[in-house]
């Protein structure tokens, strides 16, 4: 990935509606084995998968003005867009709520709820900030959403963008439809404040542990592109507490390596206020402890693992990506209301993945599908022959994804196997549902 510009320093779900969208053959078992080995339909392998990720729907000056800046950096025009929304809210809400608590200190933790809701409406930095200079309480209103915080720092309020492949392996988010998700009253909790105290220093400095590198290397771009966007407009409009905000960038790789932990340790002894990431929820889990005891805000634009809802955080640990109890029961609808009465699971073996077939799961057996069998499996295996196999005994009517980028290469395998996208409905979710899955599944990887 190229590096910008930039001045750089080293539960129950309620109000669901769905939306069914067909994305796969409803033969028999048997005809569909016959298209698949020997007449398989025009078009790319994956055609008809369809999935979901956090999303609304972008509008057309915030994707023109992030792609303007991405591309004047040096780097590649953006195709996806996953989580860039979200990456450049966590640092508006950061930098208003620094202004609002007047401390780049770990005490900013404490406003970045407020500044999230209940208070005078507002879009831009700068209209913003203008609001917390003369003293009146602001809701911020952001790129992703009304990112309207519970008091545990997690959305309230969400929406996910229903995504379909087509004959090119590919999808165009203007053909999304929409699901809106909501938490109900009674999951909501009050607002803690923290109780590690960390002075700053008047400067406000914030880093960034995102995958450049790993299985979610795919959403590296997108989210970087987000954070860095956001600190142009913030600086644009004279910065926070009169400075510029400085930014270190940094590494998360995956859950396989140790590359978080290493960045973390740089960022820390760099003095950051805030570290945006890590995207994977398995990655925060290892060194959220290391953050937030430092008195640091951690705040991640894709996390969704519901382990981190009740996660003792010291109150500074915050997303704007809704949590799995929302994604499971959104799927759920979606896979129910294409008439599948029946589905297999194949899912990563780590919190995130573990923790979202466990959603799905109940939330299809509720709806009255019946789940054939959930496979919990490495993502770092060398073949996925085995799995694969077993989900052509249980002969389900779809398939569940609950994968990372291997999901290419269990796809391949699926197509293979004859129960590919053309032959059987496959479903995705945040962790795979980029058009990178179509590239790497070309390219064989």
């Amino acid at each position: 990935m190229k590096k910008s510009n930039l001045k750089r320093f080293g539960a129950l779900v309620v109000g669901l509606s769905f939306v069914a969208v067909s994305c796969g053959s409803s033969d028999d078992a048997a005809t569909e084995e016959t298209v698949a080995v020997e007449a398989p339909a025009a078009g790319g392998d994956l055609e008809g998968m369809q999935g979901t990720m956090p999303l609304v729907e972008l509008s057309a000056e915030f994707k023109d003005g992030v792609n303007a800046f991405w591309t004047a950096a040096g780097n590649d025009a953006l195709v996806d867009y996953s989580y860039t929304a979200e990456a450049f809210d966590a640092v508006m809400l950061i930098a208003l709520a620094a202004e609002a608590a007047q401390t780049d200190g770990s005490a900013l933790a404490d406003s970045i709820i407020t500044v999230s809701r209940d208070g005078e409406k507002c879009t831009t930095f700068a209209d913003c900030v203008a609001l917390v200079q003369a003293g009146t309480d602001i809701d911020y209103d952001g790129a992703s959403g009304p990112n309207t915080m519970n008091g545990n720092g997690e959305p309230i309020e969400a929406s996910y963008g229903v995504l379909t492949f087509d004959a090119t392996n590919r999808f165009d988010y203007a053909n999304a439809t929409y699901i809106p998700a909501a938490a109900p009253e009674s999951d909501y909790v009050d607002a803690q404040k923290t109780t590690v105290v960390r002075k700053g220093d008047g400067q406000l400095k914030i880093g960034t542990m995102l995958p450049e590198t790993g299985n979610l290397a795919f959403l590296g771009a997108p989210e970087f592109a987000g954070v860095e966007y956001a600190l142009s407009l913030v600086n644009a409009a004279g910065g926070v507490l009169g400075k510029e905000v400085l930014y270190s960038q940094g590494d998360s790789g995956d859950n396989s390596t140790d590359t978080a932990s290493t960045t973390v340790d740089r960022l820390l002894s760099e003095n950051v206020d805030a570290i945006i990431g890590a995207a994977s929820s398995g990655v925060s889990l290892k060194v959220i402890d290391k953050i937030t005891q430092a008195g640091v805000v951690q705040f991640s634009p894709a996390n969704t693992s519901d382990a981190l809802s009740t996660y003792a955080d010291s109150a500074l640990y915050f997303r704007n990506a809704p949590p799995d109890t929302l994604q499971g029961a959104v799927l759920a609808g979606l896979i129910a209301g294409d008439g599948n009465a029946s589905v297999y699971i194949l899912a990563l073996d780590d919190a995130y993945g573990t923790g979202l077939a466990a959603s799905i799961g109940k939330n299809l057996e509720a709806a009255g599908v019946s789940v054939l069998g959930t496979k919990i499996y490495d993502p770092a295996a060398v073949s996925f022959d085995a799995e694969v196999a077993e989900v052509v005994a249980a002969n389900p009517d779809a398939i569940m994804l609950v994968t990372f980028d291997e999901g290419s290469r269990i796809l391949r395998t699926m197509v293979e196997q004859g129960i590919g996208p053309k032959v059987k409905k496959v479903y995705g979710c945040d962790g795979n549902m980029g058009n990178a899955l179509g590239e790497n599944f070309d390219a064989g990887k």
